[in-house]
Protein backbone atom coordinates (compact mmCIF):
# COMPACT_ATOMS: atom_id res chain seq x y z
CA UNK A 1 0.00 0.00 0.00
CA UNK A 2 1.86 3.56 -1.01
CA UNK A 3 1.83 5.66 1.97
CA UNK A 4 2.83 9.25 1.30
CA UNK A 5 4.07 11.82 4.00
CA UNK A 6 6.54 14.44 4.52
CA UNK A 7 9.54 13.63 6.36
CA UNK A 8 11.87 16.75 7.71
CA UNK A 9 10.26 19.04 4.80
CA UNK A 10 10.76 16.03 2.17
CA UNK A 11 7.64 14.13 0.81
CA UNK A 12 8.25 10.69 0.51
CA UNK A 13 5.71 7.89 -0.48
CA UNK A 14 6.61 4.22 -0.02
CA UNK A 15 4.84 1.13 -0.44
CA UNK A 16 5.30 -1.15 2.42
CA UNK A 17 2.70 -2.75 4.80
CA UNK A 18 -0.12 -0.63 6.38
CA UNK A 19 1.24 -1.79 9.83
CA UNK A 20 4.65 -1.67 9.18
CA UNK A 21 5.94 0.31 12.39
CA UNK A 22 6.62 4.20 11.88
CA UNK A 23 9.86 3.37 13.48
CA UNK A 24 11.22 0.95 10.78
CA UNK A 25 9.41 2.93 8.04
CA UNK A 26 12.25 5.99 8.84
CA UNK A 27 15.24 3.59 10.19
CA UNK A 28 14.75 1.31 7.15
CA UNK A 29 13.20 2.45 4.26
CA UNK A 30 14.68 6.09 5.21
CA UNK A 31 17.62 5.50 6.63
CA UNK A 32 16.93 7.92 9.51
CA UNK A 33 18.81 6.28 11.78
CA UNK A 34 19.08 8.57 14.29
CA UNK A 35 15.74 7.56 15.68
CA UNK A 36 15.85 4.60 17.90
CA UNK A 37 14.49 1.30 18.89
CA UNK A 38 14.31 1.24 22.60
CA UNK A 39 11.77 -1.23 23.85
CA UNK A 40 8.79 -1.71 21.19
CA UNK A 41 6.49 -1.45 23.44
CA UNK A 42 6.40 2.35 23.57
CA UNK A 43 7.44 2.36 27.20
CA UNK A 44 10.83 4.29 26.49
CA UNK A 45 10.38 7.13 23.97
CA UNK A 46 13.76 6.56 22.34
CA UNK A 47 11.79 6.30 19.10
CA UNK A 48 9.95 9.47 19.81
CA UNK A 49 9.34 11.64 16.33
CA UNK A 50 6.76 14.12 15.85
CA UNK A 51 3.87 13.55 13.95
CA UNK A 52 2.09 17.33 12.62
CA UNK A 53 4.05 18.69 15.78
CA UNK A 54 2.90 16.10 18.63
CA UNK A 55 5.47 13.53 20.36
CA UNK A 56 4.85 10.23 19.37
CA UNK A 57 6.53 6.89 19.97
CA UNK A 58 6.78 5.62 16.23
CA UNK A 59 7.39 1.74 17.41
CA UNK A 60 4.18 1.70 18.18
CA UNK A 61 2.80 3.56 15.20
CA UNK A 62 1.70 1.64 12.44
CA UNK A 63 3.09 3.85 9.06
CA UNK A 64 -0.32 4.32 7.78
CA UNK A 65 -1.33 6.28 10.88
CA UNK A 66 1.37 8.46 9.37
CA UNK A 67 -0.19 9.06 5.67
CA UNK A 68 -0.46 12.58 4.48
CA UNK A 69 1.16 13.73 7.73
CA UNK A 70 4.58 16.08 8.75
CA UNK A 71 6.89 14.03 10.48
CA UNK A 72 9.97 15.24 12.25
CA UNK A 73 12.57 13.14 13.23
CA UNK A 74 15.76 14.35 15.27
CA UNK A 75 18.02 14.75 11.86
CA UNK A 76 15.15 17.55 10.97
CA UNK A 77 15.46 19.23 14.39
CA UNK A 78 18.54 21.50 13.39
CA UNK A 79 18.12 25.04 12.40
CA UNK A 80 20.41 25.78 9.52
CA UNK A 81 20.21 29.46 9.91
CA UNK A 82 21.16 29.34 13.60
CA UNK A 83 23.91 30.86 15.01
CA UNK A 84 24.95 27.77 16.49
CA UNK A 85 26.39 25.82 13.70
CA UNK A 86 22.64 24.57 12.80
CA UNK A 87 21.87 23.28 15.80
CA UNK A 88 18.45 24.29 17.07
CA UNK A 89 18.89 26.13 20.72
CA UNK A 90 17.71 22.86 22.43
CA UNK A 91 20.77 21.07 20.95
CA UNK A 92 23.07 23.75 21.99
CA UNK A 93 21.80 23.48 25.72
CA UNK A 94 22.00 20.11 25.31
CA UNK A 95 25.66 20.31 24.45
CA UNK A 96 26.54 23.00 26.75
CA UNK A 97 24.77 21.19 29.86
CA UNK A 98 26.26 17.78 28.74
CA UNK A 99 23.25 16.37 28.81
CA UNK A 100 23.94 12.77 26.98
CA UNK A 101 26.18 10.19 28.52
CA UNK A 102 25.57 7.14 26.60
CA UNK A 103 23.20 9.08 24.59
CA UNK A 104 20.76 6.21 23.05
CA UNK A 105 17.68 8.07 24.70
CA UNK A 106 18.50 11.36 23.83
CA UNK A 107 16.77 11.66 19.94
CA UNK A 108 13.65 10.63 21.46
CA UNK A 109 14.32 12.46 24.84
CA UNK A 110 15.23 15.62 22.78
CA UNK A 111 12.32 15.15 19.85
CA UNK A 112 9.46 14.89 22.99
CA UNK A 113 10.86 18.05 24.83
CA UNK A 114 11.14 20.30 21.62
CA UNK A 115 7.33 19.07 20.95
CA UNK A 116 6.76 19.87 24.77
CA UNK A 117 8.12 23.52 24.18
CA UNK A 118 6.28 24.18 21.33
CA UNK A 119 3.16 23.69 23.05
CA UNK A 120 4.12 25.21 26.36
CA UNK A 121 7.09 27.95 25.94
CA UNK A 122 7.51 28.63 29.75
CA UNK A 123 6.68 24.61 31.41
CA UNK A 124 7.23 24.56 35.09
CA UNK A 125 9.22 22.02 36.89
CA UNK A 126 6.17 20.10 37.31
CA UNK A 127 4.81 19.94 33.40
CA UNK A 128 8.13 18.85 32.07
CA UNK A 129 7.94 15.92 34.56
CA UNK A 130 4.24 15.10 33.12
CA UNK A 131 5.15 15.75 29.91
CA UNK A 132 8.26 13.66 29.06
CA UNK A 133 8.05 10.32 30.05
CA UNK A 134 11.48 8.94 28.08
CA UNK A 135 13.54 7.33 30.03
CA UNK A 136 17.02 7.48 30.69
CA UNK A 137 18.77 4.57 31.75
CA UNK A 138 21.36 6.76 32.53
CA UNK A 139 19.52 9.33 34.84
CA UNK A 140 21.05 12.35 33.08
CA UNK A 141 17.08 13.99 33.94
CA UNK A 142 18.76 16.96 36.29
CA UNK A 143 21.22 17.80 32.97
CA UNK A 144 17.77 17.38 30.63
CA UNK A 145 15.75 19.81 33.05
CA UNK A 146 18.96 22.50 33.44
CA UNK A 147 18.98 22.27 29.63
CA UNK A 148 15.12 22.94 29.14
CA UNK A 149 15.68 26.03 31.82
CA UNK A 150 18.69 27.76 29.59
CA UNK A 151 16.10 27.37 26.30
CA UNK A 152 13.37 28.43 28.19
CA UNK A 153 14.88 31.81 30.23
CA UNK A 154 16.32 32.66 26.58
Amino acid sequence: MPISFKVNGKEHTLDVEEDMPLLWALRDELGLTGTKFGCGIAACGACTVQVDGTAMRSCSVPVSYADGSEITTIEGLADPDADTGGLSPLQQAWIERQVPQCGYCQSGMLMAVDALLKENPQPTDEEVGAAITNICRCGSYPRVLAAIRDVTRA
